[in-house]
């Protein structure tokens, strides 16, 4: 019931309540003082009217005052309750429930006051999981740019001090120097670029690609370049247009093929890619038969700075980025990413793009 309606009934209820006590009053009274004490009308009437008249009093003030007690105590309580709430959450304490179990508008009022609490802890969390992952963040690119540094150090040093003392090992120790400032090279381009995603910084120009068409060329240079046997399904050729930054589309196919074609060990390597329509969007299976990715980590392979094999990883100029960087791409583009894998059979990654639909 809404306090106006409640409002209402409580001052109707002081009229009507009052009088209909005001009837049974007198009843009762004119049935003990006639009846059963048999007092005369004419000699006790004036007594029977000042019995009246305070019984009037009483009756006015009683139901008066219990009216408005219980009217306030239904709208001063929760009011006091959202009150102690506010402070509360002024004071930063946001782990407890405020009830709502009123279907009026103080009711409505503590479920936004709910709602907002709410949203405030989570937005509080999601300050601490920013926070955490900030300063593992830090903690990893100190951990990867010092180890090429370390090296880079280590080989001029050697270089400086004589150590390379033939052209040959002088040649080596300057391409090794060479290939690790390409690894701090790499390792800043992606995170330069991880971060501009993270706040949204990076531009998208959406366009109509066939992505039928898109993969037909990117795995004819593979199977041009590598020994890899490469399958584009369906086999007949179709096309698939949807809505996508071709730039940012070919970073994604990019950094999933390169980890698929790092990680391949049996002796015929094969890479397929299936392309469908799932509702309102294309979906992409990219597939190997490589090592495949242990139980325990799949789950984490699209966190930043995560390695399933750190050694190998680091060892392959891995920087730990590069699948976060592919689930903020696809995410960006309205779609999803997901990966399977068996241990040793080898790994699906699937993501969905948006279809292009004509007038976008």
């Amino acid at each position: 019931m809404s306090i106006r309606k409640r409002l209402l009934l409580s001052n109707l209820a002081m009229i009507v309540l009052p009088i209909a006590a005001l009837i049974l009053m007198e009843i009762f009274l004119g049935l003990i003082m006639f009846r059963i004490l048999n007092l005369d009308p004419g000699s006790s009437l004036e007594r029977f009217t000042q019995i009246r008249f305070i019984g009037i009093i009483i009756i006015l003030i009683v139901t008066n005052g219990l009216l408005t007690y219980y009217v306030s105590k239904t709208i001063i309580k929760p009011v006091r309750q959202l009150s102690e709430a506010t402070k509360r959450i002024a004071n930063g304490e946001l782990n407890f429930e405020i009830e709502a179990d009123r279907s009026d508008e103080l009711g409505e009022l503590a479920e936004s006051f709910e709602a907002m609490r709410r949203k405030l802890q989570e937005a509080e969390e999601l300050q601490k999981k920013y926070e955490a992952g900030r300063k593992e963040l830090i903690a990893s690119i100190s951990h990867d740019l010092k180890t090429p540094i370390t090296s880079i150090k280590g080989y001029v040093e050697g270089i400086r001090d004589g150590v390379a003392d033939t052209p040959e090992k002088q040649e080596r120790y300057i391409d090794t120097i060479y290939k690790k400032a390409n690894e701090m090279d790499h390792l800043i381009d992606e995170l330069f670029h991880y971060s501009k995603l993270d706040v949204n910084r990076v531009p998208f120009h959406f366009e109509k690609v066939d992505l039928y068409a898109y993969f037909e060329d990117y795995l004819e240079e593979i199977r041009l370049h590598t020994d890899v046997k490469v399958e584009l399904w369906p086999k007949e050729k179709q096309t698939f247009f949807v809505k996508a930054d071709w730039e940012q589309l070919n970073r994604v196919v990019t950094n999933i093929i390169h980890n698929s074609l790092k990680n391949m060990d049996k002796d015929e390597k094969i890479l397929q890619v299936e392309i469908k329509e799932v509702n309102d969007h294309i979906k992409a299976v990219i597939g190997d038969n490589g090592k495949g990715i242990p139980r325990g980590d799949l789950p984490h392979i699209f966190e930043q700075f995560y390695r399933a094999d750190p050694a190998r990883s680091a060892s392959a100029g891995g920087s730990g980025l590069g699948l976060a960087i592919v689930k903020k791409i696809v995410e960006e583009h309205g779609g999803q990413i997901k990966a399977k894998s068996d241990q040793g059979k080898g790994t699906k990654v699937a993501f969905t793009l948006e279809k292009w639909e004509e007038g976008n």
